[in-house]
């Protein structure tokens, strides 16, 4: 089944070879040989350059394959084929170290966003004294740094900031530990596949283990985050030393793009896959099963598996060509979990069916509890025809047509109202969004339509919420106006305000260039933040809706560690706002998005 197919694409994963033609004989050879008319040949690749070809395996045509590979392979990979070398190193940190790096405070004495909310319960709300920054200076707001990400289009990792250092990964698997105020440069980790999970920062526990010991007298704090190839990882906050690396899933396909979340002596790491649209020619579709992954965080031993389909995957139609059907599969947990103390349970969103029969969890919201991992409800927002999309109609995996990929990529939000009531607040990709009772098994307590909805479309990445409303960016991008920002009442779901997309900052208007906002949305007191599609991040009244301040990432940028980065397209990561400073990545190479590989820090 996969397993044959795991092994040829694990096995590159096994650390930094430098031997180009290597890998390029294990991972490319079988379909460059000039025998696959669908793939250029060996000497047809050869005039092009070595960057052409990491971009094209960052972002590109190949960067199914590419996500299986390091920084460092797709490097050897493209200087291979070109037979040059690439300009820079992979880390891009040459230059703007820092001459003396500071130690790290401790990283919850002082201003923090920690993971990819400053809380657990993943509203995106900063509060007054963690911010830093007032409604009023956010005008004032000017561009203090920018580091660059080398051999990257897309910069599409949210930071940490804690201790003093902000903490990131990278599309080419760079973790940066920097300086939060000037951007220097304090280390650097090569993990085995690009990272897009936010880091989450925690004490280490009491551990006698002997390489435990080596790590003692140094921060005492571990970093948390998870790589496209399936492993998650512990390392030392101070140092950036590894403490410990586990596969979170042995799927062949497995990518971790949801952040992990860190409570109480376990981490919490939701499970994806690109199974859906990255299958190789050939491939026997599908085997895998979203879910949620419990790690014990000294050891990073699993404590429990939790599976958003029940049923394991079964066959369900060899064809002639020797092609084979399975299901069910699916149900992704794209975004990181959120925790609920009091009930003792987390809750996901739930992505769509890949393949097989419908299922009750898919295109909805899940509870799982906390101590054993237990499925306790899900609540389906997709009831109809299964959510399979970018079959093709007529598949048995397929049905009459394709689905409408209705899925929640975002984080589902606890928020609690002026009466002390809880509800759990979700948005999804139909463009609707949701305000469930936790306590009577997720049963609709409002709803609010916000935008259309498509696969690009409707609320994609993130939410926010204060007291008193919830904030619901929209993309949309197939409609006649992608975008604009929807401020709801969280006592009954009723509109305060509406703000429609400005005209394209970037120019002339077009799928890279519009005003849909993808991104997920960070709101402080007096002010909501949040990116668009046109390469400008905004800030909104929360009284009004009134836009208060812009700024245009469209343009090259000089940074600090002397790569050449410029913005784009934003897509993914909120603002993160901690200590009078707010923290932005622009650039987003996929999907016919615009590229861009840089990230940006303001301060009034």
């Amino acid at each position: 089944m996969a397993a044959a197919l795991g092994a040829r694409l694990l096995r590159a994963g096994a650390g930094e070879p430098s031997d180009g033609q290597r890998l390029f004989d294990t991972q490319c050879r079988a379909c460059h040989d000039g025998n696959d008319a669908r793939a250029p040949s060996l000497a047809a690749m050869r005039g092009r350059s070595p960057q052409a070809i990491v971009d094209a395996l960052t972002s590109g045509s190949m960067r199914y394959q590419g996500l299986h590979l390091s920084g460092g392979e797709r490097r050897a990979v493209a200087e291979f084929v070109a037979g040059r070398r690439v300009r820079g190193t992979v880390a891009g940190a040459t230059i703007g170290r820092c001459g003396k790096p500071s130690p790290l405070d401790d990283p919850f004495a002082g201003p923090s966003w920690n993971g990819w909310s400053p809380t657990i319960a993943n509203t995106h709300f900063q509060n007054a004294e963690q911010a830093g920054l007032t409604g009023d200076r956010v005008p004032q707001l000017r561009l203090k740094w920018a580091f660059g990400f080398p051999d990257a289009t897309s910069a599409w990792a949210q930071p940490t900031i804690a201790g003093g250092r902000l903490f990131v990964g990278s599309q080419n698997g760079i973790v940066y530990s920097l300086d939060a105020k000037s951007g220097c440069v304090a280390w650097t980790f090569v993990a085995r596949a690009g990272v897009r999970t936010s880091i989450v920062i925690g004490e280490r526990s009491a551990d006698r283990s002997a390489k435990a010991s080596r790590y003692r007298g140094r921060s005492g704090y571990t970093a948390y985050f998870a790589d496209q190839n399936g492993y998650v990882y512990a390392v030392d906050a101070a140092t950036g030393r590894e403490i410990w690396r586990r596969k979170a899933d042995e799927h062949p396909l497995v990518r971790l793009t949801g952040s992990p979340v860190l409570f109480e002596g376990r981490l919490y790491v939701p499970l994806s896959s690109y199974e859906e649209g990255g299958k190789p020619p050939g491939y026997a579709c599908c085997t895998f099963r979203g879910g949620v992954i419990a790690l014990d965080a000294r050891t990073g031993n699993t404590v429990w598996r939790a599976y958003t389909i029940a049923e394991p995957p079964a066959l369900i139609r060899s064809y002639a060509d020797g092609t084979d059907v399975w299901g069910p599969a699916g149900g992704a947990v794209w975004s990181a979990p959120t925790i609920d103390p009091g009930r003792g349970a987390l809750y996901v969103g739930v992505g769509n069916t890949y393949s097989g029969a419908p299922q009750p969890a898919t295109d909805g919201v899940a509870a799982i509890d906390l101590k054993t991992g237990a499925v306790r409800w899900a609540r389906q927002m997709y009831p109809g025809e299964r959510d399979v999309f970018g079959c093709t109609p007529g598949e048995v995996n397929c049905g009459a047509r394709s689905g409408p990929d209705f899925d929640f990529g975002a984080s589902p939000a606890l928020v609690r109202l002026s009466n002390g009531r809880e509800l759990i607040v979700a948005g999804q990709k139909s463009g609707v969004a949701y305000a469930l009772d936790p306590d009577r098994k997720g049963e609709q307590v409002w709803r609010y339509r916000a935008g259309g909805g498509s696969g690009l479309g409707g609320i994609q990445w993130g939410i926010a919420a204060d007291a008193e409303r919830a904030y619901f960016p929209v993309a949309d991008i197939y409609s006649d106006m992608p975008g604009g920002l929807h401020a709801v009442a969280l006592a009954d779901g009723t509109r305060a305000w509406y703000t429609p997309p400005p005209a394209p900052i970037c120019g002339r208007a077009g799928r890279g260039c519009s005003g849909a906002q993808f991104s997920a949305v960070t709101v402080i007191p007096g002010i909501v933040f949040s990116p668009s599609n046109d390469g400008a991040v905004r800030a909104y009244s929360t009284a009004n809706g009134e836009i208060v301040w812009t700024f245009d990432t469209n343009r090259d940028f000089a940074t600090l560690n002397g790569v050449r980065a410029r913005g784009g397209s934003m897509n993914g990561p909120a603002p993160v706002v901690a200590g009078g400073m707010v923290y932005v990545g622009s650039g987003y190479g996929t999907f016919g998005l615009r590229p861009g590989n840089v990230l940006l820090a303001f301060a009034p």
